[in-house]
């Protein structure tokens, strides 16, 4: 009994210092709760003296990489990228820090080398959680900036492969760079501009995202990338936005046979197709998925060796496609890409009407790319049912920057005086011929047509030749229609003597 009422004493004196205790330290604190005590202990002093010492611990901290081991550091950056990129780095010991606008490593002159050759800036920006340790640094994102990236025939697919690697952690940039295209024996095909090429994971739908705003001939467009690794599907997106043209894809890998289906939208007219492609076989179909459906091509591709056949059935064909000397197809062939020997390319087109030529019919259009040299030998249309036209002896090249069609034109007529209706030629010069023959050099930038070596059934007339030895068309088709009426009814006057 005495021992138990010695410890209740000792609790007691024990509660009653506690409680004496707290409350003297909480009659301290009171002042928090009063407004002038509490502007009297907020110091402008105490104050900047708070916020100078946060600033300078932060940027001590934030500061740390610069006493760290150079070798240690980069190895462990390289280590990093090997893993999330599979990209063998060759960085430089001697990098810069920058604390703005985050934590970044900058390394100069770096390339990477075990997939395509590079050379260029890395900009390399690092998580602040682990500045204490260099061995634990982790990257968040990496900068590729003015960067040179030598692609080929090996490692043509570099930027879709890339798409394979997990950036979950981190995001991937590629800003003022360029896209070198070599041949095989090393020469420079084309340059494509990247003004912005980023890879990042949405994680929404669990994709990698690659989008891209590029150009090309200095023609603008963007594209966007996604792979589906659950479903093996490559969902790719090109947009044209200067002609209002968008190209979607989905290639669908999972199988031996790769198998695809495209979708072109042009002016919100949609024509789509389908593709095979297994081991060097390349199989297509392609046709115009509008009601009124105009046209439909198919075809295939041999890789090894190349050579390609492609054949198409239209209603309409539009000629100012071709011959506009801003087009794609005109800067393509501009580039020289199909001059390679190793290129075998054979193409039929046939049209049953020119949508902007009303009097041309039945275009048989023919494209042969053999050897380095592309020529459109045995094409053949007609001027309504009054006259047949054939090419032959033909060859499309550069000459200066220029693209230049030298062919000799053969023109059998059926029905004279119908012609003669067509150009509104006077009665007394309607002289009746069975052929015309003539060479000629048409220039796609510049618009001219120098016509030669005129014969009228089988004989040549110097006066016709000097009449239409230039033709020189402008963008007005009215214009050039008035004006092609006024010449050739010149040149029948020659002829009619």
């Amino acid at each position: 009994m005495n021992r138990h009422n010695y410890f209740v004493r000792i609790l007691k004196r024990l509660n009653f210092f506690i409680n004496s205790h707290l409350k003297k330290n909480l009659n301290k604190l009171n002042f928090l709760f009063e407004k002038d005590k509490l502007l009297t202990f907020l110091s402008f002093k105490r104050i900047f003296v708070f916020i100078s010492v946060l600033f300078v611990s932060c940027f001590l901290y934030l500061s740390i990489p610069h006493l760290f081991n150079s070798k240690k550091l980069v190895s462990n950056i390289k280590n990093q990228l090997l893993k999330n990129l599979n990209l063998d780095f060759n960085l430089s010991n001697n990098y810069s820090y920058n604390l703005l606008p985050k934590p970044n490593l900058k390394f100069e002159n770096s390339s990477f080398l075990n997939q395509v050759e590079s050379s260029g800036e890395i900009r390399i920006y690092i998580s602040p959680k682990h500045f204490l340790f260099p061995n634990k640094i982790k990257i968040e994102d990496v900068i590729f900036d003015k960067m040179n990236f030598n692609l080929n025939k090996e490692n043509y697919n570099f930027f879709i492969k890339l798409l394979n690697n997990d950036f979950s952690n981190f995001s991937l940039k590629v800003e003022n760079s360029n896209i070198f295209y070599k041949n095989i024996e090393n020469d420079v095909l084309f340059i494509n501009k990247i003004n912005e090429l980023k890879y990042f994971y949405d994680s929404k739908t669990s994709e990698n995202i690659l989008f891209a705003d590029n150009e090309i001939f200095n023609l603008p467009y963007k594209i966007e990338v996604k792979d589906d690794i659950s479903k093996n599907k490559i969902f790719s997106k090109i947009n044209l936005n200067f002609i209002d043209l968008q190209i979607e894809n989905i290639f669908n890998y999972k199988n031996f046979e790769k198998d695809g289906l495209i979708v072109i939208t042009n002016n919100h007219k949609k024509s789509g197709g389908t593709y095979n492609l297994k081991k060097d076989f390349f199989d297509l179909n392609f046709f115009d998925k509008s009601l009124d459906q105009n046209f439909e091509y198919n075809g295939f591709i041999n890789l090894k060796p190349f050579f390609s056949e492609l054949s198409g059935n239209l209603n309409k064909i539009n000629l100012d496609t071709l011959l506009n000397p801003n087009s794609i197809l005109i800067q393509f062939l501009k580039t020289g890409l199909l001059n390679n020997k190793n290129l075998n390319i054979s193409s039929n087109i046939i049209a049953k009407q020119a949508s902007s030529l009303r009097d041309f019919i039945n275009l048989a259009l023919n494209v042969k790319i053999s050897e380095g040299l592309v020529d459109i030998n045995e094409t053949k249309f007609s001027l309504k049912n009054y006259a047949d036209i054939k090419i032959t002896d033909s060859l499309i090249y550069t000459n200066n920057n220029n693209l230049i069609l030298d062919a000799l034109i053969s023109i059998n007529v059926k029905d004279f005086n119908e012609v003669y209706k067509i150009f509104q030629t006077p009665r007394n010069n309607r002289k009746e011929i069975k052929k015309i023959e003539f060479r000629l050099s048409y220039n796609f930038d510049q618009m001219t047509a120098d016509l030669s070596s005129f014969k009228v059934d089988e004989i040549i007339n110097q006066k016709i030749n000097k009449t239409l030895n230039q033709i020189i068309f402008k963008d007005n088709k009215l214009q050039n229609k008035i004006y092609l009426k006024k010449l050739v009814n010149q040149a029948m006057n020659d002829y009619a003597g």
